[in-house]
């Protein structure tokens, strides 16, 4: 009897990555192979790359060695961002088999009908320009909640991003195709979706003879049974329409949760990097969300250590976001990247300041949700709680991404329950009791 192969996948960088990820596994699955976890051996190890940071490259060869150690013999094989940026770079790694780019890795069990260790790493890749057409994808069955892509690419030229680079021009599938995904993101039992994309905000379907744009998608999204929650992730401040804010503002199936990336507080550095706002439109989305919804969490992207970025301007940022009524940041601490014009510039910020600079924006981002946890202390919210168990906890988030943690019950698990929030916690949650009123 012939042993069924065995498949291993791991994802670094986005929500748009673990939706690809997740829809690529389904195709290696369905031709035969049987998935199984990274830290266990497999027959092929699949990483799908970022690179964002310089951080997230160094990763992937960690992972390329964690593989290796698991089975020395398996095939590995890198896809993603990475991968359509630097092949020959990946493709010099040891330990490496294959490299596929930005539209091969969709084909992945056409190239694993032969699985062998390889002299020298294979490499498929279009070039990106080459790339417009549009792959769905969604997330199944790794999380209680659901990555669902409605668009790929970007068109932004943002002087530090190597985005567009890596996945090229902005397109997206149509109504249609993305409303049926959810749909069988339903019949799959996932309660919560989360839209993700690289720019979800230029979405734009011409397919029925219509102009349909993103306030349209959410609305039909709204209307599909069995999905009981939806967010919106990163959505660029100048795209976030005030049509926007109040549709989710009077949705009951859109939640009061908002990431929009600032970059930075300083128009001068804003203009540098090319950004298509300036801080007074981000500080005016901000007013406009808390006054609809005055419970709303608002994330924040910020990068520190841009070319230019003085004490002084640096400053700004940090001023402007604690005056700012946010509840996170993820920061971002600048690094070069290879072909974008940010590296040509000047005022190289030297790495300890920008490492300093960052962690003082952790720090602030650490009040800022604690503040944020506190103002909800007391409330009645509804979470939906996640399969994961750690020391006899689970955890979930309410709607508005506060972060709780109750002890675990088998029987909450991808259950959407009304709690009270009690306290925060030594590490950073919110204890509940459910509300059985």
């Amino acid at each position: 009897m012939t042993r069924t192969k065995k498949a291993a996948f791991t994802t670094l960088g986005c929500k748009l990555n673990f939706s690809e990820t997740s829809m690529i596994a389904r195709k290696v699955i369905n031709a035969g192979f049987e998935k199984t976890d990274f830290n266990s051996k497999a027959d092929v190890y699949v990483i799908n790359t970022c690179t964002v940071t310089d951080n997230a490259d160094k990763k992937f060869k960690q992972y390329v060695k964690q593989a290796l150690k698991h089975n020395p013999d398996a095939m590995v094989v890198a896809i993603g961002c990475y991968a359509q940026l630097k092949p020959e770079e990946l493709a010099g790694v040891n330990g490496v088999d294959m490299v596929l780019g930005i539209e091969e890795k969709f084909n992945l069990p056409h190239y694993l009908k032969e699985l062998s260790k390889k002299p020298q790493a294979e490499i498929h890749s279009c070039e990106v320009s080459d790339s417009t057409a549009f792959f769905s994808a969604y997330s199944s069955g790794d999380r209680t909640r659901s990555f669902l892509k409605i668009q790929d690419g970007c068109d932004y030229p943002c002087t530090y991003c190597t985005i567009p680079l890596a996945r090229g021009k902005g397109r997206n599938g149509t109504v249609e195709q993305i409303i049926a995904n959810a749909r069988q993101i339903a019949r799959d039992g996932i309660k919560e979706i989360v839209i993700t994309g690289v720019n979800i905000g230029t979405f734009k379907d011409d397919s029925n003879g219509t102009t349909r744009r993103f306030i349209d998608l959410i609305r039909a999204l709204d209307k599909v049974e069995g999905i009981e929650r939806y967010r919106i992730s990163s959505i660029e401040p100048n795209l976030l329409t005030d049509e926007i804010i109040e549709f989710v503002a009077g949705s009951q199936k859109f939640v009061p949760h908002f990431h929009i990336p600032l970059q930075s507080g300083s128009n001068t550095l804003l203009k540098r990097m090319k950004r298509r706002y300036l801080r007074e439109l981000y500080a005016e989305k901000v007013t406009k969300i808390k006054s609809l919804m005055p419970d709303a969490a608002i994330g924040v992207d910020v990068i520190t250590g841009f070319p230019g970025e003085t004490d002084d301007l640096f400053l700004e940022t940090y001023h402007f976001v604690n005056e700012l009524d946010v509840a996170y940041l993820h920061v971002f601490t600048y690094s070069e990247r290879p072909n974008t014009e940010a590296i040509l510039l000047d005022g190289i910020v030297p790495k300890p300041v920008r490492n300093k600079r960052s962690k003082m924006l952790r720090g602030l981002s650490a009040k800022k949700l604690t503040a944020f946890y506190q103002t909800q202390l007391g409330q009645i919210r509804e979470v939906l709680f996640e399969k994961a168990e750690k020391d006899n906890q689970m955890h979930g988030f309410t709607d508005n991404y506060v972060k709780v943690s109750l002890s675990y019950d088998k029987n909450l698990v991808n259950t959407i329950q009304k709690v009270r929030l009690k306290e925060i916690d030594q590490h950073g949650n919110v204890t509940v009791d459910i509300n059985r009123t």
